[in-house]
């Protein structure tokens, strides 16, 4: 390499001394001086691009007031950003939850029916706490509407948080109940900075990082009604996050990015810049378009002062011409021009003057549509929804895109589900079994009973809202095909409905019997020659015709 091509020495921000590098002064010098190009010092697109590490709570705590009050405006003002939140919430939680308690009975050493019997039991007595207001401490929410505000804030901050109580209340059957709690009221007591073992209001264990406490504000720092109340302005409380007997305090809900994370961040956050230009960019449209619908005109003269005053004549108090007192009265004559538009009429102008029409040039009207698109795209692939699910807009797809389309998004809410039901509904449902234990609730089963075998009583499935259909035959008769090749069970394919298959029989079983004493051709019977043919056929049409 030639030895005229000098040499500059470059401090890599964050990182001790310098690096050298050789400056591309000559053709024959490459312009990525580096093994990686994504590690290239030198080449133009990199240089100016900060390539130092910092840990993910420096990345995120400083900034993340900032960036839940911008996406707690945009879930307000921004109706694609609101839509979004909602479809989360309705395809995540829907309208309600069933609990299936399902112990594990090799470990209880319980047989299949004795199983089947405790589990309806239990079910029955946690709806009287799950399905009521006594769930919240407030008594306002049950369950399922604690359940979906929790997934809300989810959505729009990254995480939850609630309290576990132990109170009786008024007409209450049971003393469990949870307070939910806006996370912005978990900080650090007034203001203090963030530290090794105290990071955004979480109190951490130096070793472990696991969290010992929480740093609670009595009130929200954006209440106007707290600033005014010495008890709970600038007052916070420090709540442990289990009492001494291992039983929950706090629930704190989110999902880490990166290993170390202490709180939780929006998923928004990766695409809020794009949220915003796109919501300017079609106001500013809509403001266009209002404007390009009016009609309106500018009136025009060529007159000068002269001329004005010469036709209008105007004279002062002493006689004289006064060009003011003219061209007030020439104002005055247009002031008080009126047109009367209706057909065949005939307008006549003031003095001097024409009317041209104005029309404001639109030029951008017609990429509209696709600038719109594009930006809802990449909102809707950082959202994990999607274009169709995020716009609303299904005409650009047909059956097998749609489908896809779904599919994907229903991997993302389905893992979602998971997160929240191991992480929400399971300790709810744990801290309900602790206290129905302890007072005698439970059939077969004594806190002696419970405490050596915790996971083994507690364990439960929940039920969401189903899914539903693109195509209610074809996933039908697809359903039809998975049980009848015994891949899937009555209960796996009701639960996707978000139904009891327990349930579902019961009902069937009354229907046919009623079917019977009325004379009535029974409404459920099996066909199974009829489903194959029916799939058949279903099949051939789709390889002849396509999906479209």
């Amino acid at each position: 390499m030639s030895a005229n091509v000098p040499w500059i020495h470059r401090e890599r921000p964050g990182i001790g001394g310098g690096v050298t590098v050789r400056r591309a002064a000559m053709s024959a010098v490459a312009e990525v001086e580096t093994a990686h190009h994504a590690a290239s010092l030198a080449a133009r697109d990199m240089a100016t691009w900060s390539n130092y590490r910092i840990s993910p709570d420096a990345a995120l705590l400083p900034e993340l007031d900032t960036i839940n009050a911008r996406v707690d405006d945009l879930t307000r003002n921004n109706g694609i950003a609101a839509g979004a939140e909602r479809t989360f919430v309705d395809n995540v939680i829907g309208p309600r939850i069933r609990c299936k308690p399902n112990p594990d009975r090799i470990a209880l050493g319980k047989t299949p029916e004795w199983v089947a019997e405790w589990s309806q039991v239990v079910e029955s007595k946690f709806s009287s706490f799950f399905d009521t207001d006594w769930f919240d401490a407030g008594l306002r929410y049950n369950g399922h509407v604690s359940t979906r505000l929790l997934a809300r804030t989810f959505a729009a901050n990254g995480e939850g948080l609630a309290l576990p109580l132990y109170t009786k209340r008024n007409g209450s059957r049971w003393n469990t109940c949870v307070q939910l709690v806006d996370p912005a009221r978990l900080s650090n007591p007034n203001g203090r900075a963030d530290t090794p073992t105290l990071r955004g209001g979480v109190e951490i264990d130096p070793i472990t990082t696991a969290a010992v406490a929480y740093h609670i504000r009595k009130s929200h720092p954006g209440d106007a009604f707290s600033l005014r109340s010495a008890f709970s302005a600038g007052s916070w409380e420090r709540i442990p996050a289990y009492q001494a007997f291992g039983r929950r305090r706090v629930l704190h809900v989110y999902e880490s990015e990166r290993v170390g994370q202490t709180r939780g961040k929006s998923i928004v956050a990766a695409v809020a810049r794009q949220f915003k230009m796109l919501d300017k960019y079609g106001v500013e449209q809509v403001r266009l378009a209002v404007l390009n619908s009016l009609v309106f005109g500018a009136l025009e003269t060529p007159l000068d002062q002269a001329s004005i005053v010469e036709m209008m004549g105007g004279a002062g108090a002493d006689g004289l011409d006064d060009p003011s007192a003219a061209f007030a009265s020439y104002q005055d004559a247009i002031n008080e021009w009126r047109v009367q538009m209706r057909g065949g009429a005939i307008i006549p102008m003031p003095p001097g003057t024409s009317l041209k029409p104005f029309s404001p040039n639109n030029q951008n009207a017609a990429s509209f549509d696709q600038f719109f698109t594009t930006v809802l795209k990449q909102v809707g692939a950082g959202l994990n929804l999607g274009y169709e699910l995020t716009s609303k807009d299904f005409s650009k797809s047909n059956y097998s895109s749609a489908r896809a389309a779904l599919l994907e998004a229903w991997r993302y809410f389905l893992s979602v589900r998971q997160f929240l039901t191991d992480h929400w509904l399971m300790p709810v449902f744990d801290l309900w079994f602790e206290e129905a234990v302890q007072r005698g609730e439970i059939p077969d089963c004594t806190p002696d009973d419970y405490y050596p075998n915790q996971l083994a009583w507690t364990r439960c499935n929940f039920t969401f809202a189903g899914r539903g259909w693109v195509d209610p035959l074809k996933e039908a008769l697809a359903a039809k095909a998975r049980m009848d090749a015994g891949i899937s069970t009555m209960a796996d394919e009701c639960a996707e409905q978000g139904r009891d298959w327990r349930e579902q029989l019961e009902q069937m079983a009354r229907e046919n019997s009623l079917a019977d004493e009325l004379g009535l051709p029974r409404p459920h019977v099996a066909n199974p020659r009829i489903a194959a043919a029916e799939i058949a056929a279903d099949t051939k049409l789709a390889v002849a015709g396509g999906d479209d």
